[in-house]
């Protein structure tokens, strides 16, 4: 049975985390406190759920998670995720991470700057543009026409491959972006928000303008 490891059990970490015991998945979830004060989220999840500090979450997992502030990526131990796949949620928020110039003057996105801090890991983003309340509520079968979209991007294929299933065991369609443009996909953008089609999701991400959004 595949392991997923959470760094981060919060609004969108922890909803996933349920949503993935519920598939069949185990979970390990982690936070940046104690495995102890995990335990009603644990409680919550059910037999496939464990907590463990960040570093032990990272070493079971066979997929990771990383969801937690930007501002606190370059804490995350790249040693238990080298040479596997990880799921970056961030987004880019001055008024909580502090200014990060490489964003502001366009040189970088938050899905590279983690690629970067983990160099052997194959991050794909995912998830950075659906409240975290939807994501239970919102998925729909395969073929229904009003099926919600969620954007992905990474230069692994195979990370790339195990988002867009993912996504469809929970109720997705999957949109891919180039890593290097998924800004397209940040706050400020057509596309971070709403609920949308494939279609429509692919029509936002070309009306994406990188001077209205925070990368």
């Amino acid at each position: 049975m595949t392991t997923l490891g959470f760094v981060g059990a919060g609004q969108i970490g922890g909803t996933v985390a349920r949503l993935a015991a519920q598939l069949g998945y185990n979970v390990v979830v982690s936070n940046s406190r104690a495995p102890e004060t995990l335990a009603d989220l644990v409680a919550e999840i059910g037999p496939n759920a464990r907590a463990a500090w960040a570093a032990e979450a990272s070493a079971a997992a066979d997929i990771a998670f990383v969801s937690i502030p930007l501002k606190n990526i370059w804490q995350v131990d790249p040693a238990p995720l080298a040479g596997k796949i990880v799921l970056e949620t961030n987004n880019y928020y001055e008024q909580r991470d502090g200014r990060i110039a490489a964003l502001d003057e366009e040189r970088a996105t938050t899905t590279g700057l983690l690629q970067e801090h983990l160099p052997t890991s194959r991050v794909v983003k995912a998830f950075n543009h659906i409240n975290w309340k939807h994501i239970p509520v919102q998925g729909l079968p395969a073929g229904d026409p009003n099926r919600r979209a969620l954007a992905l991007a990474s230069d692994y294929a195979d990370a790339r491959d195990f988002t867009r299933r993912f996504y469809d065991e929970l109720g997705y369609d999957a949109v891919e972006v180039s890593p290097a443009e998924s800004w397209r996909i940040e706050r400020g953008t057509p596309g971070y928000g709403p609920r949308l089609t494939a279609a429509e999701l692919t029509a936002a991400l070309a009306e994406a303008v990188r001077s209205v959004t925070h990368a």
